[in-house]
């Protein structure tokens, strides 16, 4: 197996453990909030602290800090590289302590302004006088959380420079059982008994200082992690600058995505609690193929184009991205198939109704559309960052993100709350596109990637269709028991991956042939492209 299939395989392995525990959060949260008022409180509490994460451009400090340590340690140079870590920490702490202290002064008036229909659903009487201070509150509690995500990061990019993915694969792990600890620990000590959205946000909090932090900062130490006074000549903060500061300014439709669910679905009571709870489903097979496509083979991109192979690099990640999509493609299809009776398993007990499961499931279904577009621009956007590109990602997610604006008011208007599912799937679309178009202009062989991808493409759709009849089958969908809903399930799901998988073998598709004999196919390097 290759060094990013096995890296890739931890970093899948970390992920599937925390999707897992991150679907049990979401079936618990769902089980006892229940799609209505303190479901879309729960979700509209992460807005500013998630909004202040990437503003910071804390999701994307491991991509900025590991070109400047892979080029420090090319260079054999592991003392620059620990010196560029505290010079970068330096400044980069006492900043967002400043920041997220002023957000705690504004949380009120930034809420309102963002939430004016939510207010607005939630007027009437004295449980809708209390939506804005408890908000407000909730959203102060898990607040400070950004400090040790951001921090943690630059922990986790340290390890992934060393070739260390199993530590920085815990983190979600110990965030998501955390949030699980927290909401039943609330539970319990609530006197009336009902369940609240307060213990799940303090245990969020708990989860970022011990996951992300305090584990993080061990395992950057066993990486070989040491504090080195940076030198007054010292360039790390001024390349750090250079690469962060377009992130910053420009931010892309996949990290402002969730925010745009919370913000455009607020048009009735659940909208943003139903939508949640789709995208968070959605996110179980998009983290294992996308993002752990993505992660691992980041600093494999990274060291080789700090190395000017940039024709290997991009044979590498080529490679890469025709695989992430196959499986995408499928993942797609299972998702898209089993949308009713996955929801009804998932989430239909306690406060979750048979009626919020039809509307659940009619997002994810929506949601499924995207998943091979995740795996398209989590890989694109790596290989312009890899080589120090920032602005090139930055400026075509800009692009997409004013345009998704105008897609999410369209669709929203005339689709209702279902209109925003589709609207996230279009924007992730066009934005892997766009990127899919400016990468194909840099190099040879783009008629070998299309032609991948749109057979992957197609693969999913056909085998999306037959599940769906086959499901349909189970009938009435709308009002099945959890027994019928088990079986539709495994029969759905067994009938799009044995479709999935026989066509492909049938048509020889090289993406299954690599994937069956566990190692990549020797990479085809550009001419001219170094």
């Amino acid at each position: 197996m290759s060094k990013i299939g096995k890296a890739a395989a931890v970093v899948s392995g970390g992920i599937l453990l925390s999707r897992v525990l991150g679907f049990a959060r979401t079936s618990i949260i769902a089980s006892l909030l229940g799609i209505g008022r303190e479901a879309d409180i729960y979700h509209a509490a992460f807005f500013i602290p998630d909004l202040l994460f990437y503003l910071m451009a804390a999701g994307f400090l491991s991509i900025t800090f590991i070109p400047i340590l892979s080029k420090r340690i090319a260079e054999e140079d592991e003392r620059a590289a620990w010196a560029a870590f505290a010079a970068i920490l330096r400044v980069i702490a006492p900043l967002m302590v400043v920041i997220t202290l002023a957000s705690m002064i504004w949380t009120e008036p930034l809420l309102r302004f963002a939430f004016d229909k939510l207010y607005t659903l939630f007027s009437g009487g004295a449980a809708g006088s209390l939506v804005g201070p408890e908000l407000v509150r909730l959203t102060r509690i898990v607040l400070p959380a950004q400090f040790f995500f951001m921090v943690g990061s630059l922990f986790m990019g340290v390890q992934y420079t060393q070739g260390r993915f199993a530590l920085p694969a815990l983190a979600p792990i110990v965030y998501n059982a955390s949030i699980i600890v927290g909401g039943l620990v609330g539970l319990l000590i609530n006197t009336d008994g009902a369940a609240t959205p307060e213990g799940f946000l303090w245990g969020a909090l708990f989860g970022a200082v011990l996951g992300n932090f305090a584990l993080q900062g061990y395992g950057a130490r066993r990486a070989g992690l040491r504090w080195v006074r940076p030198t007054a000549g010292d360039t790390a903060v001024r390349e750090y600058a250079v690469l962060a500061l377009p992130l910053m300014l420009g931010q892309s439709i996949a990290v402002l995505d969730e925010q745009f669910v919370r913000i455009f679905g607020q048009q009735v009571e659940g909208g943003i609690g139903g939508l949640g709870y789709a995208r968070a489903l959605n996110m179980l097979p998009v983290g294992l193929v996308a993002q752990a496509a993505g992660i691992a083979s980041y600093p494999t991109l990274a060291r080789l184009a700090a190395e000017k192979k940039l024709g290997e690099m991009r044979a590498v990640l080529n490679q890469t991205l025709m695989t992430a999509v196959f499986l995408g493609g499928f993942a797609a299809a299972a998702v898209g198939a089993v949308a009713i009776p996955a929801v009804r398993v998932a989430f239909q007990r306690g406060s979750f109704e048979p009626a919020d499961t039809v509307l659940t499931a009619s997002f994810l279904g929506l949601y499924a559309l995207s998943i091979p577009f995740w795996a398209g621009h989590q890989l694109l956007g790596r290989g312009f960052y890899a080589q120090r590109r920032m602005w090139v990602p930055v400026t075509v997610g800009t692009v997409t993100t004013v345009l998704a604006v105008f897609i999410y008011r369209q669709l929203g208007s005339s689709m209702g709350v279902a209109g925003i599912a589709a609207a996230s799937s279009a924007s992730i679309a066009l934005y892997s596109i766009l990127l899919g178009a400016l990468w194909l202009r840099e190099g040879e062989n783009a008629g070998v990637l299309v032609t991948s991808v749109a057979r992957s493409l197609a693969l999913s759709a056909v085998t999306m269709w037959v599940g769906l009849q086959v499901v349909g089958s189970f009938s009435p969908l709308e009002d099945q028991g959890i027994g019928t809903s088990l079986v539709a399930l495994t029969v759905g799901g067994l009938t799009v991956l044995t479709l999935f998988i026989g066509l492909a073998w049938l048509f020889k598709f090289p993406e299954l042939q690599r994937l069956l004999a566990r190692k990549a196919a020797t990479p085809v390097v550009e001419e001219g492209s170094d």
